[in-house]
């Protein structure tokens, strides 16, 4: 009974990771926000692990999961976006743009839907897994935390931000596979995109540190569509 549990358990960290996360960017905490974000990607990496490895896998641990990821990687993201843009607004007449930031929130949840109900994401995503769109919304204000206020500048802009949120919204929903991490088995043969991604991921977080994180995504995009042609092919 423990041991089918587990990986539930494990599920139930990334929504408490959440939960808390959504009460300190509502207090502006939002570098605690962030790291948050970045402890519920451990659980929700750990918890699939677990279910393969120990072979319990059910529909609810399934729902249970998305329900996670969706206050985790759809409204937490959806509420750090809403307090950069309330930063970058100058005056109380644009605050209604800030708003914008909720179509990310709402688009997650479409995303999350489709994955639930599409067979073709077994082996691959068909759009940006909610998780990474997380993370590139959280590296944002660690961004600006650990590498100066010459990246506020950049960062802190609300046209600049309100395109993020149409571009990752689109992202997430967009019909087009993607890599995924879910390995078989650890050959190299069928898995070569899989480890080129990570070792390209290790080698950009060691180079670029916390600037790394929206490089990677754009690494991951382009790879999927080089392993998509060379499928093809």
């Amino acid at each position: 009974m423990i041991r089918k549990n587990i990986p539930n358990a494990l599920t139930c960290g990334n929504l408490l990771c959440g939960c808390v996360g959504v009460v300190e960017a509502f207090h502006n905490n939002l570098v605690i926000s962030c790291l948050l974000i970045g402890v519920a990607l451990i659980f929700d990496f750990l918890d699939g692990f677990f279910a393969r490895l120990l072979k319990v896998s059910s529909p609810i641990g399934k729902d249970l999961d998305s329900l996670a990821d969706m206050v985790t990687f759809g409204l937490l993201p959806s509420i750090i976006l809403y307090q950069m843009l309330m930063q970058s607004i100058p005056d109380l007449f644009g605050i209604w743009k800030a708003y914008a930031a909720f179509i990310i929130a709402v688009f997650a949840a479409i995303r999350l839907a489709k994955f639930n109900n599409d067979p073709r994401q077994s082996d691959s995503f068909i759009g940006v897994p909610t998780p990474a769109m997380a993370m590139l919304i959280a590296s944002l204000p660690l961004i600006i935390q650990f590498e100066g206020n010459y990246w506020k500048e950049i960062i802190i802009e609300t046209n600049r931000l309100l395109i993020l949120a149409v571009v990752l919204s689109y992202l997430m929903v967009m019909e087009m596979p993607l890599i995924a991490l879910k390995f078989k088995h650890f050959g190299w043969r069928g898995n070569e995109a899989r480890f080129v991604m990570i070792i390209l991921t290790v080698i950009l977080l060691v180079t670029l540190k916390i600037l790394a994180v929206p490089v990677i995504l754009v690494a991951y995009i382009l790879l999927s569509v080089i392993e998509n042609i060379r499928k093809k092919a």
